[in-house]
């Protein structure tokens, strides 16, 4: 009859010990692998805005994504994969919307529309910003200025334009000049022609009161 073999206490302590290193082990690798992966997908992400570009397609490395559709749907969180697929299977392209970590946002869409839609906003915001920071100076002449200021304010009005400014002209009229408007509009449209190498009329002269005004606008 045989005997059962009892188990040998320092063999039993010593494979335990073992099994915790070993599962220590894993424990450091894969939370190693998953800090890594976080970093390297911030890394991207922070790329990507410094450039000012979203990522793209296989560009996008998030495990997984909120899916808006091309309609503007709600899809769901969608793993980054499952994302590509439908993204292609519409023929489209899976953007990245929104790059926040906790709630990343991708939406298919066609991205050289989006591209060039972007660039179109982004186009008319600078415009109308440097519209907005355009400051106007006044030029005032007379109806019977002399040439040398005439040509000194001339040439200071030149130089304005040149730094993007617009120009406003005016000519106010004195006792019985006011009976004859037409010699300060010559005035003023002389000045004017003068300028038109580096300004466009943004509104003929008309009469304010007792003056007479013009607007120049930088040439485009």
């Amino acid at each position: 009859m045989l005997l059962k073999k009892e188990r040998d206490p320092l063999f039993t302590r010593c494979n335990s010990t073992l099994v915790k290193k070993l599962v220590y082990i894993i424990k450091k690798f894969l939370k190693w692998t998953h800090v890594h992966f976080f970093n390297d997908n911030m890394e991207v992400l922070k790329i990507a805005k410094q450039n000012n570009e979203v990522l793209v397609n296989e560009q996008i490395t998030i495990p997984s994504v909120m899916v808006i559709g091309p309609n503007g749907e709600k899809m769901g969180i969608k793993n980054i994969n499952d994302a590509l697929t439908l993204s292609k299977y519409a023929g489209l392209d899976l953007v990245l919307l929104n790059s926040d970590p906790k709630n990343p946002v991708c939406k298919i869409i066609d991205y050289n529309k989006y591209r060039y839609e972007k660039q179109k906003q982004a186009k008319e915001a600078k415009k109308k910003q440097r519209e907005q920071n355009l400051e106007t100076k006044e030029y005032r002449l007379s109806v019977a200025i002399d040439v040398g200021d005439f040509e000194t304010k001339l040439r200071n009005a030149k130089a304005y334009l040149e730094k993007g400014h617009k120009i406003k002209v005016t000519v106010r009229f004195k006792g019985r000049q006011l009976a004859h408007p037409e010699l300060g509009r010559d005035v003023i449209m002389r000045f004017a022609e003068k300028l038109n190498d580096v300004s466009d009329i943004e509104s003929m002269p008309k009469m304010e009161g007792r003056s007479m005004q013009l607007f120049l606008t930088p040439k485009k």
